[in-house]
């Protein structure tokens, strides 16, 4: 359902009667102490209890992992759901009306509130019905065939909620339209009947099959996938497109692995229903399924939720359909893949084997160890290209110079790009190491062909003692630029007699925020009206609404006991913040015209060389002045 934009009344009436301990304590055990409340984070692990929850504040945050923020953030980032989908959960749990930006959305936004819950209720109903007709006489093959040809577990068969779909055209439609007075429109929208070409009435769109329910990432059942168990085409029947399904964006098992992608940083997606099975039941927990459709953006985006790491293995079968299936389901993610936004790893079992298949046959920590020595995608990738390959043929060398050229020019990350370069160099040199620069080289050329470059003078290297200097490289600069920053941000957001202070300055010097989520923050600021009362409490709606990264920003929002310690000494504290940013935006001026100075022909160029060459001296003057207005260090305060 595309959820309009809530109007901010009913956000904030849902902050208002959401009280945070109330929440928190169906997560957590919370104790008090003192006017707050303490338990053990659950969103890192620890043995001692850092996470605190104020009921005065109605906020919630963490000493050890600096997670926080007020009741819908909790919940967000507890469960991976997005803003407007807590908003409305805790508005009915809580009775709070809910109104949209456009009156003319609200009557439209409660029909399909209600659609949606009758479409739970019944697809909930239908899952139980079939899992009865699973332990009735017509039912017999279908548990004869989940426990000797797929070796299921009576408590694995109980978890995923497997049933049957009895034969006849008018079993489930009897069942739930003439015992349980459902209406036959709900049925029909949530994808379980269809209506008759001719003569009216309705038919199931399931029957005579194994029947597996598709549940959504808080598992709710959602839509089912039906296997046949005759000859049947198609072999296995997936629930069409309804208001709570959609193919593209669901992962069959999300909701049984998401805790086991979190603990071990790593999702594993296979292609079937029952591979995810067999792998669950095999305690290999982080497993989901495709659907039998190429990965989609918000597929894989739904996933990366619970890996830090971004790792992602496809384990498909090895054979030839197994590999096209391979290269068909990266679809979207090849982009991302390329860019290194996922760690994307491909898993072949051997003997062309799918995961339900190998495990028949295999440990489980046999499976876990393919799993742990799966190639990257490029890896895979390059393999792919030189399987059944004769390099000593110039056809061959040729064709697949020529396709890792394409591989190669698709990698984003230069040092990725590097790497693969070299690596390639040395299979494209058939063991001849003195053959690696020359490939390296003839890669290279055909990748990017280079630029021109310049040699730089000797006379102006020799003229500022070869281009040496003395200040912070890189890496020390942007932690300095970072440090004043966020410094500056967090005195702004506890310290409302310091803003206009802060304002003028920035106008004053004509700074700007150089990180980006600092950048973004400062301008949620802005946008702020200044009669806000609640301005930390605006700021992170405004996070949350916008899909944001509040995590880079959020140990802003709350003062530790040496902050509160060192929040007195703001104005010093003000002036050497903005002194650090303003040095390090001079630094950055320095470098540029000292650069473009020491690259200038003294002999082609003179005027240009002199222009250079007042520009980094007067940066450098700047330099030496801002420095002496320093009243302490940055790096003391934290």
């Amino acid at each position: 359902m595309q959820i309009p934009r809530l109007h901010p009344d009913t956000i904030e009436e849902v902050k208002l009667r959401a009280d945070i301990v109330d929440v928190v304590s169906e997560y957590v055990v919370l104790r008090k102490r003192g006017k707050d409340f303490v338990g053990l984070c659950p969103f890192h692990d620890e043995k001692s209890p850092s996470f605190t929850v104020s009921q005065t504040k109605q906020m919630y945050y963490c000493f050890g992992c600096q997670a926080g923020g007020n009741a819908i953030k909790f919940v967000m980032e507890l469960g991976k759901r997005s803003f407007p989908d807590v908003v409305l959960d805790l508005a009915r749990r809580y009775q709070v009306p809910v109104q949209t930006l456009e009156p003319e959305q609200r009557q439209e936004l409660q029909r399909q509130l209600s659609l949606r819950e009758q479409l739970y209720e019944v697809l909930a109903t239908s899952a139980q019905f079939y899992q009865h007709a699973l332990r009735q006489s017509p039912g017999q093959q279908a548990i004869q065939y989940l426990q000797s040809n797929r070796k299921l577990k009576e408590e694995t068969i109980q978890q995923f909620g497997l049933g049957y779909a009895p034969a006849g055209w008018e079993t489930l439609y009897g069942y739930l339209v003439e015992d349980k007075h459902y209406p036959a429109q709900i049925l029909e929208k949530a994808g379980l009947i269809k209506p008759r070409k001719e003569g009216g009435g309705y038919y199931d769109v399931f029957r005579d099959r194994l029947m597996i329910p598709i549940r959504d990432v808080q598992g709710r059942v959602i839509a089912f996938g039906g296997r046949t168990l005759t000859d049947e085409q198609p072999k296995y029947l997936n629930s069409p497109e309804t208001e709570l399904f959609s193919k593209g964006k669901t992962l069959f098992a999300l909701d049984q692995a998401k805790g086991g992608i979190s603990q071990l940083d790593q999702a594993v997606v296979v292609e079937g229903y029952f591979d995810a099975i067999a792998l669950h039941a095999a305690g290999i927990n982080n497993a989901v399924a495709s659907l039998g459709t190429a990965l989609s953006l918000e597929q894989v985006r739904l996933i990366l939720r619970y890996t830090e790491s971004k790792q992602l293995v496809l384990n498909f079968d090895a054979d030839k359909a197994g590999t096209n299936a391979t290269e068909r389901a990266i679809g979207e993610i090849a982009e991302l893949a390329y860019k290194g936004e996922v760690q994307l790893k491909i898993l072949n079992l051997p003997d062309g084997k799918d995961a339900d298949e190998y495990l028949h046959s295999h440990t489980p920590e046999d499976y876990g160890e393919l799993l742990k020595n799966a190639p990257l995608w490029l890896d895979w990738q390059i393999q792919e290209i030189i399987k059944d390959r004769d390099l000593k043929q110039a056809t061959d060398f040729q064709q697949v110079t020529q396709q890792l050229v394409k591989l190669l020019k698709n990698i984003a990350n230069s040092d990725t790009r590097n790497y693969y370069v070299s690596y390639c160099a040395e299979i494209l040199s058939l063991g001849d190491t003195r053959l690696i620069p020359l490939r390296v080289e003839n890669l290279l050329t055909q990748i990017a062909p280079p630029a021109a470059t310049y040699s730089k003078p000797v006379s102006a290297k020799k003229a500022w003692g070869d281009g040496k200097v003395s200040h912070s490289p890189l890496p020390t600069e942007r932690s300095l630029l970072g440090h004043a920053e966020a410094l500056l941000l967090r005195i702004y957001l506890h310290c409302p007699e310091q803003r206009q202070a802060i304002i003028d300055e920035l106008e004053e010097r004509d700074l700007q925020f150089s990180l980006s989520h600092h950048r973004f923050l400062w301008q949620q600021i802005l946008d702020t009206p200044v009669e806000q009362v609640d301005l930390i409490s605006t700021l992170e709606n405004r996070y949350l609404e916008s899909s944001e990264e509040l995590g880079l920003v959020s140990h802003l929002f709350h003062l530790n006991e040496k902050w509160k310690i060192e929040i007195p000494r703001t104005p010093q504290v003000v002036q050497a913040a903005i002194a650090c940013m303003d040095l390090v935006m001079l630094e950055k001026r320095y470098r540029h015209f000292l650069e473009l100075w020491q690259q200038t022909d003294p002999e082609t160029e003179p005027e240009r060389y002199q222009s250079y060459y007042q520009a980094f001296y007067a940066e450098k003057i700047k330099l030496q002045k801002i420095d002496r207005q320093r009243l302490f260090s940055i790096t003391e305060l934290l």
